[in-house]
């Protein structure tokens, strides 16, 4: 019993661990590499073929990844996201999680760049999707704090939905691109915390 326990604390502190791994990574790596900048250039950049960031930057989106992935399982457990379809709740956690995974495979500059562009828009979707579905949950009784967490979700949809979007459609691309990223990042991290304070 004790031993499943810390399994499920485990899965929901990669919620935490791996979202502040992918972030803390783009920051310092961004800083580091030659030529390159954060205002205007894609984090995949970082990440390149040929660049001298890409292992760590591939660590830090693969931490990112098996984070979210270990998260959307055990809230799949929990049932901490209901919404009014079935899966809907963790379903955008973890395909988000499985999508960064595959935009750290699918490097840009190896000859395969739609197919990189098709994982980061897919984690892009569902990284904005998540908060959205948490909005549009029902209350929980007892919750008190559930029309605060409700309303900081949708925010925190907008804001990721919108500066992505952006991010897609025009240049500075590096500068929305991380407000986006980082916002749904968070709002992830807090996921995680508030179920481990269940």
């Amino acid at each position: 019993m004790v031993r499943r326990q810390m399994v499920r604390r485990l899965a929901l502190t990669g919620g935490v661990v791996g979202p502040a791994t992918f972030i803390g990574s783009w920051a310092w790596l961004g800083s580091r590499l030659d030529g390159y900048a954060p205002w205007s250039d894609p984090i995949s950049r970082l990440a390149a073929v040929g660049a001298a960031t890409r292992p760590a930057m591939t660590a830090g989106m693969a931490a990112f990844g098996v984070g979210a992935i270990a998260l959307a399982t055990e809230l799949r457990r929990r049932e901490a996201l209901p919404s009014p379809w079935p899966l809907a709740g963790w379903l955008p956690v973890g395909l988000c999680g499985a999508a960064t995974v595959g935009v750290a495979a699918l490097p840009l500059n190896a000859g395969i760049d739609d197919a990189h562009l098709v994982a980061a828009l897919l984690a892009y979707v569902t990284l904005a999707a998540a908060p959205a579905l948490a909005a549009i949950r029902p209350r929980r009784a007892g919750a008190a704090s559930d029309s605060t967490w409700r309303a900081t979700s949708l925010i925190a949809s907008l804001v990721v939905a919108g500066a992505l979007g952006i991010s897609v459609a025009t240049q500075p691309t590096g500068v929305f691109q991380r407000i986006g990223l980082t916002s749904g990042d968070v709002w992830v991290m807090a996921l995680a915390v508030r179920n481990l304070r269940w």
